[in-house]
């Protein structure tokens, strides 16, 4: 494992990068990860604020939760490890501001891709229009910069980068798209890959978007800063993905009966614990069992669940197979289903998933079955006697959902 970067050195490299560039006077507006992602966010956030908090005319931070549930200001406060005094006085002149992806107003219409490079991009799988929207208020700012860290991903390939756009701050319309986009394809097929259709689709959106954007892509493992690439979105973002391929992904060259994947509790619910499952599907045994272990989850979604408890959790081949039914509902909902549930058929009214997929989690046995996932009471579960056979016919993987397993014979 490689070294981590020390604050002073972090320090150096925004100081070096912001100079690069002409802020002076300028409305900055800074794009961060919300509290689904490990790194340093709160040291950048306070290194942004104290580099350029005298050099431009305005600088706030807007956090890209995507479709996730709205950061209250005590998780805001937690997440950016600073207090509500500090809040009120050295951070007063910097706005905080959360993506409303709830409100209709939040969003502009930034452009479309055509139906015909729709049907380039994804190599025919798709022939449709893609309006793509995005947060109005990055208009108010003369340039754009996005922090975040760079992870192997079941729906792009690698996250990161112009992701913190799209679905960042996006519209309905592209975010279930590409979710869906990359469901199609599966995530043992696009897990870990730089160059994806869901990639391009991601930069053919960021072009519309005429703003300057400066990158600061992150490597981060563990919870450390591993590394540190900015400027430029694909130089940054490249750089970026070459170390994260390296230090977060793990080969393994056997599959396993059970793997035990242990949940960080900065998964809240299941709609982001589900990285349990689409970071080790891939080292289950045909027939095996993936255990989700997570007992501070209490949720299926926070934003989703209504949705869930309607549909269940399925194979993508499921869904596809009587699209008919599910034209109501949201395209990302039936992706987030299909990952979890894991690759397999639907035949002749039987659906046979590659794996069996368990929860261990505080969401009751009843509503597991309802969602069409296994249960697991986790106070049955005692992971030291997991440990002993670990290895061997099980894995325990501890803090899962950002190291991306695959099997390589």
């Amino acid at each position: 494992m490689k070294g981590f970067l020390t604050e002073k050195e972090v320090t150096k490299i925004i100081t070096e990068t912001v100079s690069k560039y002409n802020l002076d006077n300028k409305n900055v507006i800074v794009l961060l990860p919300d509290s689904t992602r490990s790194g340093p966010t709160d040291f950048f956030f306070k290194q942004f604020c104290n580099i350029l908090g005298n050099k431009v005319k305005k600088l706030d931070f807007l956090i890209t939760l995507g479709t996730h549930p709205i950061m209250n200001e005590n998780k805001i406060l937690k997440f950016l490890n600073i207090t509500k005094k500090e809040l009120k006085t050295k951070y007063s002149k910097f706005g905080i501001f959360n993506h409303r992806w709830d409100l209709p107003e939040t969003f502009v219409t930034i452009g479309t891709i055509s139906d015909n490079e729709i049907c380039k991009i994804t190599n025919g799988l798709f022939k449709e229009k893609v309006k793509i929207e995005i947060n109005k208020l990055v208009f108010e700012y003369d340039y754009i910069i996005i922090y975040g860290p760079v992870f192997p991903h079941e729906v792009v390939g690698f996250s990161g980068g112009y992701k913190y756009l799209f679905p960042g701050i996006a519209g309905k319309e592209i975010i279930d798209f590409f979710h869906w986009l990359g469901a199609v394809i599966t995530n043992i097929e696009i897990n870990g890959k730089k160059d994806t259709p869901v990639r391009h689709v991601i930069n053919k959106s960021a072009s519309f978007l005429k703003i300057p954007i400066i990158c600061f892509c992150s490597v981060v493992n563990d919870g450390k800063l591993i590394g540190l690439f900015t400027g430029d979105h694909n130089e940054a973002w490249q750089k970026a993905v070459e170390l994260s391929s390296k230090v977060n992904i793990i080969s393994k060259s056997k599959r396993y009966k059970k793997v035990l994947g242990i949940a960080p509790k900065m998964y809240d619910d299941l709609w982001t614990a589900g990285k349990v499952m689409y970071k080790l599907e891939q080292i289950v045994e045909d027939g095996g069992d993936l255990i989700i272990y997570a007992p501070h989850i209490k949720e299926v979604s926070y934003t989703h669940g209504k949705i869930l408890d309607k549909i269940g959790y399925h194979t993508v081949d499921y869904f596809k197979k009587q699209i008919h039914k599910f034209k109501n509902i949201s395209r990302c909902v039936m992706a987030h289903s299909s990952h979890v549930k894991g690759i397999g058929k639907y035949t002749n009214g039987i659906e046979k998933p590659r794996i069996n997929v368990y929860l261990a989690t505080d969401i009751p046995e009843q509503r597991c079955k309802k969602i069409n996932l296994g249960y697991i009471n986790p106070k049955n579960i005692d992971i030291n006697e997991w440990l002993k056979y670990n290895e061997k016919d099980v894995l325990v993987v501890y803090n899962a959902g950002e190291v991306l397993y695959t099997y390589k014979k």
